[in-house]
């Protein structure tokens, strides 16, 4: 019981929250979306997960998340299994043909960048129309919103009404965060096609 325990990591927030899950969607020989890679940490989960066989493709505005997600990806080599791409998300149907499991966005700026390069509601709005037209059959749209920031209400706003217009017989769509923060604390929203 004790090794059980010691595997689950401790839930501060959004992002841990969607490292837990992933596992359940992303398998050896899927493929999956980081349309954010920011620090690159889920890019670095993502590619582990994927296994030899898969493939990850990781998008960003900024040449320094790239940078320093192409390292991480090295140190640990999983470089041969990512596609790292200096576009925004909304270019995801431009660069994807294929079916993914997995998208994930990770919303706001870049932590410890600049700050007043952030996601926008309209680029944010398109990305998610494309994952989900390249989301397979039980693949998920996991998305770390962050209202809290400066444009974060307006990007939130836009991410909301997306997820409540999906039809509920195709997709599911939830919203996941801790009850004890404050209302403008990040949260999860994830959105699952159906099988």
């Amino acid at each position: 019981m004790s090794d059980f325990l010691t595997t689950i990591p401790a839930l501060r927030g959004p992002v841990p929250l969607s490292h837990l899950l992933l596992p359940s969607f992303v398998h050896d020989g899927k493929h999956a979306v980081d349309a954010t890679c920011g620090n690159g940490n889920d890019t670095v989960l993502l590619a582990r997960l994927v296994g030899t066989s898969g493939h990850v493709w990781g998008f960003d505005i900024q040449q320094q998340a790239l940078a320093e997600t192409g390292s991480k990806l090295t140190k640990a080599g999983l470089d041969g299994r990512v596609t790292l791409l200096h576009t925004g998300h909304e270019e995801l149907a431009r660069h994807l043909a294929v079916p993914v499991h997995a998208v994930l966005f990770n919303l706001g700026y870049l932590p410890g960048g600049d700050r007043s390069v952030i996601t926008l509601p309209d680029t944010t709005a398109s990305a998610l129309e494309q994952a989900l037209q390249l989301l397979a059959p039980g693949g998920v749209v996991m998305v770390t919103v962050y209202p809290g920031h400066n444009g974060g209400s307006d990007e939130q706003a836009a991410v909301e009404a997306w997820a409540e217009s999906l039809n509920p017989k195709i997709y599911h769509s939830w919203r996941m965060g801790q009850a004890n923060v404050s209302e403008t604390a990040p949260y999860l929203l994830l959105v699952q096609k159906a099988l």
